[in-house]
């Protein structure tokens, strides 16, 4: 037996890898099932080039635990070492054998996952002391038993051994025994090693006899070792792949579609990456695809391998190629994971335009699906919007879908404003907004369907994009000036008229904290709606992107109340009634009031002009005086004006019902508002 120092440079190196190296315990069991499966590889390797002569037998890596001893063991059958091998890749520590190995036989080893040299002192993560018993494949090697207790010193010794390859075995420490758990080791062993490229064993298979659980004879191999995805696509069949999608994700719908990943120039990359049906909700959708190394699971957290939009992806992407630090955990920067990056958004977005050429029909059934997806990817992605703007949709309210140059080809001619500006009109409600959809349609208008949870973004998006054209949701104004052209309708209402039913109507809107109306007039035709209620597109777009965004710079618009344009119908006939109304109830108090009105802002005028030119103190307090008293009777003869025509649109029920039928079709009437509103209606007819 000899004793030695492991080669380090300081004494604390130690403490340093139980607390620091990983960043989860757990991870210990991968690097060393991890190592176990490298052993095996290392085997095969030697054999098939003539370097291994002997028995190659059954290559597996397995996993036992002795609760009573308190250890856990992974064994293999691989190429074990010799006393000078442990000397050298485990007294020596970060001197990977691994990389030595690979360089040698590159052009014949077999998948090798080590890359550093620190897989195994993972093992003092969790134990107390390691042991490891080894058989050299060699002729003539001895076995040898190596014993370490996590501190820099450790024993090597002669022993026996039946069989070549390798035992680690772990003394678990008081603080890790839930790692001497079945049910511990086998939610890890799933976890980690579900597509290991060698059979790795854990136990034996049970099964339900006599209303309770028995163990057979049978060994549980834990792993599928040659995965779907390190297959030949023309092998597979559709079956195929949905039946991995359920064994990866088991309470999951059908995929829409998949990409088989094959790349073995300028870098390795294999995967399949699956379209789910994506149900509005980016958030829960994320983090579903897996990253493996050469069939070791290292992390679903792939926001620096794969673009932001395609992590709403699910599905397998394994590359020996990816750099990782020592925990294989956590992502380096480097040069080919921007290739990667790039390669992926690439054949995604060749995959969807393949699938659109071939079967146009089944990709417009799978639009909606798709949707959220492609349009997340072209507001991130430039070089994903200039492949997807060929195969990206509208739909429009009847259900039809085309391409952009399609869509701007169908509605050139009539939705071309005065300016010469392309309108692209919208809804993204077509029940709540069925009204003003039906208006626009009538004047000869397309609407689309822009109702997905990133359209307020898109259509900014798209407006930047898109050369003299705008985007404008349907209710945001009256049909006749959604695109403005030249005007040929008159006002049948004088200036005294609309001031009066301003106030009018004013006096009913539904004003509070949460909302704002503001009164306007419009000259439409005969068979227009009274009174519609409309909202200014900016502002609109300014909350709901303050709302997704949770406020930050934007938060100024997200406290302001939602405003509102209650549009009121100059030509319509109960205008028209509602104003003989007027006259006859309050018209000659409404046109006393507003004769003295405008005397006194004749008067007004006259002082005003009278201090032009002169300086605030050159102006005697008398003019000052007598200008503050006229301000003060126009403010009085205002609200007296004001508090006549409130209290006529109190008392007319067709100004409530004209105001509450615009509410109506724009779903803002409820509770006891539409109470009296169902009851007033009775009264009415």
């Amino acid at each position: 037996m000899s004793k030695g120092n492991i080669g380090v440079t300081t004494e604390n190196i130690f403490p340093i890898i139980k607390k620091f190296l990983y960043s989860d315990h757990e991870i210990f069991l991968r690097e060393l099932v991890s190592n176990a499966v490298d052993a095996s590889q290392k085997m095969k390797t030697l054999s098939s080039v003539g370097e291994f002569n002997g028995e190659l037998g059954e290559l597996k890596v397995s996993i036992s635990i002795d609760e009573k001893a308190k250890t856990l063991t992974i064994s293999d059958r691989g190429v074990g070492m010799t006393a000078e091998e442990i000397e050298k890749y485990i007294n020596q520590i970060a001197f990977s054998g691994a990389e030595e190995f690979v360089d040698k036989y590159k052009d014949d080893a077999n998948a090798i996952i080590g890359h550093f040299g620190l897989g195994f002192y993972s093992s003092f993560m969790v134990a107390k002391k390691v042991n490891i018993i080894t058989q050299s494949h060699k002729d003539g090697a001895k076995a040898v038993k190596w014993t370490c207790d996590g501190s820099p010193e450790y024993t090597l010794e002669e022993v026996e051994k039946e069989d070549r390859g390798t035992d680690i075995v772990l003394h678990i420490d008081e603080e890790n025994e839930n790692f001497l758990q079945k049910a511990e080791i086998t939610t890890l062993l799933n976890k980690y090693c579900k597509f290991l490229p060698v059979p790795v064993v854990f136990g034996n298979k049970t099964e339900w006899k006599d209303g309770k659980e028995e163990e057979t004879a049978e060994e549980n191999q834990i792993n599928d070792v040659a995965p779907l995805w390190t297959r030949t696509p023309s092998e597979l069949k559709d079956e195929d792949y949905n039946q991995f999608y359920k064994d990866l994700y088991p309470m999951s719908e059908d995929p829409i579609f998949n990409i088989h990943l094959n790349v073995d120039y300028p870098f390795n990359l294999t995967g399949v990456l699956y379209f789910p049906k994506i149900k509005n909700n980016v958030e829960v959708q994320k983090n579903k695809i897996q990253l493996y190394s050469n069939q070791v699971f290292i992390t679903d957290s792939v926001e620096n391998i794969v673009p932001e939009f395609l992590t709403l992806l699910h599905g397998v992407i394994d590359s020996p190629d990816i750099p990782l630090n020592v925990s294989r955990s956590y992502l380096q920067a480097d040069g080919n994971v921007k290739k990667i990056s790039n390669h992926i958004t690439k054949k995604v977005a060749d995959r969807l335009a393949e699938i659109f050429k071939a079967d146009r029909a089944d990709f417009e059934a799978k639009w909606d699906s798709l949707k959220l997806f492609i349009g997340y990817g072209m507001l991130t992605e430039e070089k994903f919007y200039d492949k997807a703007q060929k195969f990206s949709l509208f739909k429009n309210t009847d259900g039809k879908y085309f391409t952009f140059d399609e869509y701007k080809d169908i509605i050139k001619e009539n939705q071309t404003d005065k300016d010469d500006q392309l309108v692209y009109l919208y809804t993204t409600n077509v029940e709540e907004q069925h009204s003003f959809i039906e208006a626009a349609k009538n004047k000869g208008y397309d609407v689309l369907v822009m109702d997905g949870q990133l359209d307020n973004h898109f259509v900014n998006h798209l407006e930047q994009k898109f050369e003299k054209s705008r985007f404008v949701r349907v209710d945001s104004d009256v049909a006749e000036k959604l695109i403005p052209k030249e005007s040929t309708l008159e006002s049948q209402l004088s200036a005294g008229d609309k001031d009066d039913l301003t106030s009018v109507f004013s006096a009913q809107v539904p004003n509070g904290d949460k909302m704002n109306f503001i009164v306007a007039f419009e000259a439409m035709g005969k068979d227009s709606s009274p009174a519609i209620i409309t909202q200014q597109e900016f502002m609109r777009r300014m909350k709901e992107m303050s709302a997704m965004q949770g406020g930050g710079g934007m938060n100024f618009y997200g406290e302001m109340p939602d405003s509102y344009q209650l549009v009121v119908n100059e030509n319509h006939p109960i205008v028209e009634r509602i104003l003989a109304d007027k006259n006859e109830a309050v018209g000659k108090e409404a046109d006393s009031l507003r004769s003295k009105i405008e005397s006194l802002n004749g008067k007004r005028q006259e002082l005003e002009k009278a201090k032009e030119g002169k300086k605030e103190e050159e102006i005697e307090q008398a003019q000052k005086d007598e200008l503050a008293d006229v301000d003060k009777k126009i403010s009085e003869l205002n609200t007296k004006k004001t508090e006549v025509l409130s209290k006529f649109s109190t008392d007319n029920k067709l100004v409530s019902q004209l105001i509450d039928l615009a509410l109506l079709s724009n779903n803002m009437l409820k509770g006891e508002a539409l109470t009296k509103f169902v009851k007033r209606s009775i009264d009415l007819i």
